[in-house]
């Protein structure tokens, strides 16, 4: 890999900062943004309300619309109304792609709690995650900004394009890295781009949207291939799945696409293991196809990928104002690698 140079990044934090650290940078507008989040909806069905306040209330650490607070405040030091306005219908587009997936994925738990899906049925997570992408824009279009509603239009088309390819090439065990990393742009990494460059259309700093959209792409990129990896690696408990459900799944992620390309030369038993793995589904054996793939050698790949992400992201942040709400992105950046730890 080409070497990067940081020079003008901030300086790496001398410890690793906890996530309710950086949160509490901008603590004021993310306890407002996240009670618009169940405050923006309003359905007269009733049904529609409870899913979405299940889904809603089972998510994670709202890390999408953190990213839009933090790049609001670092343009201008003030409250925005409507910033956390936007970081909360970033979270419903984000709420909305998790219930689809779980439907997709035939997922009966997130994050230790039943899905939507397991809860009503497949159906009713549908219709209500379209729901949620449908007053998402109801809601955009009160900022009566055309350039904001091309973006988050131009990403969630990206982000259902990046869904469909990924189901395009499920239990494919020809899946390359070019593959990959053309789903992942789509389904993880252009809703960090829209959380940061709504962010600069709002405030008016258009000029930062090259620099927002590199450090969104690259750092949704890193975001993605460490939760790939922690996959073959992580603790179960803690990612509330089990190790191997991707491979289960056949899902087309790195750390099977590097191992099969390893594999190919070097373990001929191993690689046709793994191969038939991902064409079927069909793990009795998963601990030793996880002790497989961990053996290739493609994890260390993985992670090293993960972290030139992690730099790039980095580097993009050195043009854009040097202060707190800065020093933040690059600190979650800092956070997401410290899971490969």
């Amino acid at each position: 890999m080409t070497s990067i140079s940081l020079d003008n990044t901030p300086s790496k934090s001398p410890s690793t900062p906890s996530y309710a650290d950086i949160q509490g940078i901008v603590a004021n507008d993310f306890e407002v943004m996240d009670k618009q989040v169940f405050g923006s909806l309003n359905s007269k069905v009733q049904l529609v309300m409870s899913v979405s306040q299940h889904v809603i209330n089972a998510g994670g650490k709202r890390m999408r619309p953190l990213i839009t607070l933090l790049c609001a405040r670092m343009f201008d030091d003030n409250p925005s109304e409507q910033a956390m306005h936007l970081a909360a219908i970033t979270e419903m587009l984000h709420t909305a792609t998790l219930v689809h997936d779980d439907v997709i994925d035939e997922s009966g738990q997130r994050r230790g709690k039943p899905t939507a899906n397991a809860t009503w049925d497949n159906a009713t997570a549908v219709l209500v995650g379209d729901y949620l992408i449908a007053r998402a824009f109801n809601l955009l279009v009160g900022f009566q900004s055309l350039p904001l509603l091309q973006v988050f239009s131009d990403g969630t088309c990206d982000i259902a394009e990046g869904e469909v390819l990924q189901l395009q090439h499920q239990h494919n065990p020809a899946a390359t890295e070019e593959d990959y990393l053309r789903i992942i742009d789509g389904k993880t990494s252009r809703l960090f781009m829209m959380a940061t460059q709504g962010a600069a259309i709002l405030q008016d700093k258009t000029e930062h949207m090259a620099a927002l959209g590199d450090f969104g792409q690259h750092f949704g990129n890193a975001f993605q291939i460490i939760d790939d990896v922690l996959d073959y690696s992580g603790d179960s408990d803690v990612m509330g799945k089990n190790l191997g459900d991707d491979l289960a799944e056949g899902k087309p992620t790195l750390p099977t696409i590097k191992a099969l390309e390893l594999l190919k030369d070097s373990d001929t038993e191993g690689y046709e293991q793994l191969r038939i793995a991902v064409q079927t589904g069909k793990t009795p054996n998963a601990a030793q196809l996880i002790e497989l793939v961990n053996k290739s050698g493609s994890l260390d790949y993985c992670k090293q990928r993960a972290l030139d992400e992690t730099k790039l992201a980095q580097q993009a942040l050195s043009s854009l104002p040097d202060n707190r709400y800065r020093q933040g992105l690059y600190q979650l950046t800092e956070l997401a690698s410290a899971r490969l730890v």
